[in-house]
């Protein structure tokens, strides 16, 4: 049990005492030059996990999508996404902003644009409309609460994008968290991809950072636009030491999470004004709602739930009105879970 409960997000964990001990020997050079061995080894990782021939090293998974979407799209495109996508709603228009691009967000059932959606979605070749240039996936689905899109789902989203002449990319931030889940071979989720990203810096508990995978002409590009961002770095093997532990040590231990949230959402779901789909928890993220009647009390509601939380101890996150979300990770354990429903149970049970 740890002192504070902290189930805002997974980005908050702590690197582990072998991540510290690989980054204070590991062994560095310039990355922009490409000389730097602890990143070459990290994304030579990366690359032949997720099936692809290069990786490259960027400093967050937002810089990741953006370098991704950027390297594969001109000025006037579209792209097509889910309307609750992270790329669409949390991080900042960059693609608008620097890619100059338009984006076509597609209102989904969990998460994933259907074959239908994407061939619906795909521009005609018309003077008056924007090109599709590309398609994006998102796996797990953040706001959808952890959801995972399998490969054969994605398969068929590639197949449909590609017919209409549009690339795929897919947004992995949490995608080794589907493949425990699903008990799948990471490949598997990334062969009919054009491009992939993936964070280090989330379930698998490294400090920093991000990969994005694909073809070599690809990485080319997105290396070169990533040093148009200021991303190029330095001597960064001193954060990629802890990205290798990460792919070394973090991932089979992602089945823990999901347990951990598995057990929330079955003790929160009992709980009074609280509506929650506990069988529907995929992996290591749990979103509730508060229901009190009406907005008014519903939103007060949960104003009251993260405050009082946060006065036990336990840290929630508001992520609407009337919503919030819980997420597992490394540094929450069955203890800490037990706490934290104990701590909402003497809330709601004032209600």
């Amino acid at each position: 049990m740890h002192d504070v409960v902290d189930l805002r997000s997974d980005t908050l964990t702590l690197p582990t005492a072998e991540m510290r001990e690989a980054m204070a020997r590991a062994e560095v050079g310039d990355d922009v030059w490409e000389e730097d061995p602890t990143v070459k080894r990290l994304e030579a990782m990366a690359a032949e996990r997720l099936g692809k021939e290069r990786a490259v090293f960027v400093t967050s998974g937002t810089q990741g999508n953006l370098v991704s979407v950027v390297s594969q799209t001109g000025p006037g495109q579209e792209v097509v996404l889910d309307l609750d996508s992270h790329i669409y709603n949390y991080e900042v228009a960059g693609a608008a902003v620097v890619g100059n691009v338009q984006m076509r967000p597609v209102r989904t059932e969990r998460g994933f644009l259907s074959p239908e959606q994407v061939r619906e979605a795909i521009r005609p070749s018309n003077i008056h409309l924007p090109q599709t240039a590309l398609v994006c996936v998102e796996n797990t689905h953040n706001r959808h609460g952890g959801t995972c899109c399998s490969p054969e789902n994605i398969a068929a989203i590639a197949e449909a994008a590609q017919a209409g002449g549009a690339r795929v990319h897919l947004d992995g931030a949490r995608l080794f968290n589907a493949v425990v889940a699903l008990g799948r071979d990471a490949r598997d989720f990334t062969r009919h991809v054009d491009s992939v990203r993936f964070c280090l810096s989330k379930g698998l508990g490294a400090p920093v950072g991000s990969l994005v995978c694909g073809a070599a002409e690809f990485v080319s590009r997105a290396r070169r636009v990533r040093k148009m961002l200021g991303g190029g770095m330095r001597q960064a093997g001193v954060i990629a030491a802890a990205g290798v532990v990460a792919l070394e040590r973090m991932v089979d231990r992602l089945a823990e999470d999901h347990a951990n949230a598995r057990a929330l959402a079955r003790g929160l779901s009992k709980l009074p004004g609280i509506v929650l789909d506990a069988d529907g928890v995929q992996t290591n993220i749990v979103i509730l709602r508060i229901d009190r009647g009406d907005a008014e009390a519903s939103a007060k509601a949960t104003r009251e739930l993260v405050e009082g939380c946060a006065a036990r101890k336990v840290k929630i996150h508001a992520i609407g009105p009337t919503s919030i979300r819980c997420v597992t990770h490394k540094d929450v354990d069955a203890d800490d879970i037990a706490r934290a429903i104990d701590s909402i149970r003497e809330i709601t049970t004032r209600w």
